[in-house]
């Protein structure tokens, strides 16, 4: 949506028939339109293709080589198993910006996990830091991980596009909500990274759930309940649409509660573990950088300062298969780089930067 703002013609591939899940998000809806697919799909042109069809993958080879960008956000090997992945892909478009967007990065232990934007703001840390110290996770507003997302790629993207107007060549680009999660908790995880200050906020554990479709209630169901009670949960009224369980959230939310608290955290991940919902405990940061995942996605890099020796500091949430960098230097001290800047970039002479930093005009720190 942002890039076509700035005026990039957008195809959006969706399901026959069913379309993309966000259709059905509501209430509310505006007529037939759940308003949160309205809010996030502007300016696009939707076009189903069934990508179970030999004929419907041809159709998708065939727009890649007429396009600049293909952005997916399958889990992590699915296109590949179609004959979409980037390999393959980039043989038809060599020129090709391949950006995927997944739950928790396209390799490591949790990359076959499904991701949502709360799973995220739970295992990443968000949740841990918001709300009254002495109360439960509290989930933000809005889907801020996704958005968050969706920005470092419309940033990337233009990058690697940029990148492309030197070289010629396309780039793979692999962002995550995971690592866009870690990356937004700036001060308050290189306090703990380097300090070991953690905000204060609360005891217990808990769990996220995120069930996004019918069919996901219904597995939820089967894995928390014994099958009399889950068929009988299932068969409620109440509870048979996505429109009827907004609707009666409170009292279905206890009903789950109390089957949850029967069992603790590390049981239900077990339980969750492959089931195809996103799930993920609620994390301390103690939890999440000794995640493995997070630890896999290389979210904390180490610098030499010049005055704090070596510290630690949040990594960038986006990987490319072709690097745009080499290296990361630490924060400068104050006037660092003035002399080399002046020196390198504007050509002035050894005379004449010693003038201005004399007489104030600049300042050259050694």
């Amino acid at each position: 949506m942002l890039l076509s703002d700035i005026g990039a013609e957008v195809i959006k591939i969706e399901r026959p028939h069913s379309g993309d899940e966000t259709r059905r998000w509501g209430p509310p809806f505006i007529g037939e339109q759940a308003a949160y697919f309205l809010a996030v799909n502007r300016n696009k042109k939707s076009v189903a293709v069934d990508l179970k069809r030999k004929e419907g993958i041809q159709i998708i080879e065939q727009l890649v080589a007429k396009s600049d960008v293909f952005i997916e956000n399958y889990i992590p090997g699915k296109l590949h198993s179609l004959g979409l992945g980037y390999e393959h892909l980039k043989k038809i478009n060599p020129g090709l910006i391949y950006c995927s967007i997944s739950g928790f990065g396209s390799t490591g232990p949790y990359a076959k996990r499904p991701g949502f934007d709360v799973i995220a703001a739970s295992v990443g840390g968000l949740l841990s830091i918001t709300g009254p110290e002495n109360g439960p996770p509290c989930k933000v507003g809005v889907a801020i991980t996704d958005i968050t997302t969706g920005l470092y790629a419309n940033g990337a993207i233009l990058a690697a596009l940029y990148q492309r107007q030197q070289t010629g060549v396309g780039t793979k680009i692999d962002c995550n909500l995971l690592s866009s999660q870690v990356s937004v908790l700036v001060n308050l995880a290189i306090n703990y990274l380097n300090a070991g200050l953690k905000a204060p906020r609360r005891d217990g554990k808990y769990i996220t759930i995120g069930c996004g479709s019918d069919a996901m209630f219904h597995t939820l169901c089967r894995l928390l309940f014994p099958e009399e009670e889950a068929v009988k949960l299932l068969n409620d009224d109440r509870f048979k649409t996505n429109v009827e369980r907004v609707e009666n959230r409170v009292i279905l939310i206890d009903l789950l509660s109390k089957q949850f608290r029967l069992k603790p955290i590390s049981h239900w991940t077990n339980v969750f573990e492959g089931s195809g919902i996103p799930f993920g405990p609620v994390n301390e940061f103690d939890d999440v950088f000794n995640d493995p995942q997070v630890m896999h996605n290389e979210s904390v890099i180490n610098v030499d300062h010049p005055t704090a020796g070596n510290i630690k500091l949040l990594g960038p949430a986006v990987k490319y298969s072709e690097p745009f960098f080499g290296h990361f230097s630490a924060p400068p001290l104050l006037g660092q780089h003035t002399e080399t800047v002046l020196k390198d970039v504007l050509g002035y002479d050894s005379k004449r930067i010693s003038f201005f930093n004399e007489t104030n005009v600049v300042q050259c720190s050694k």
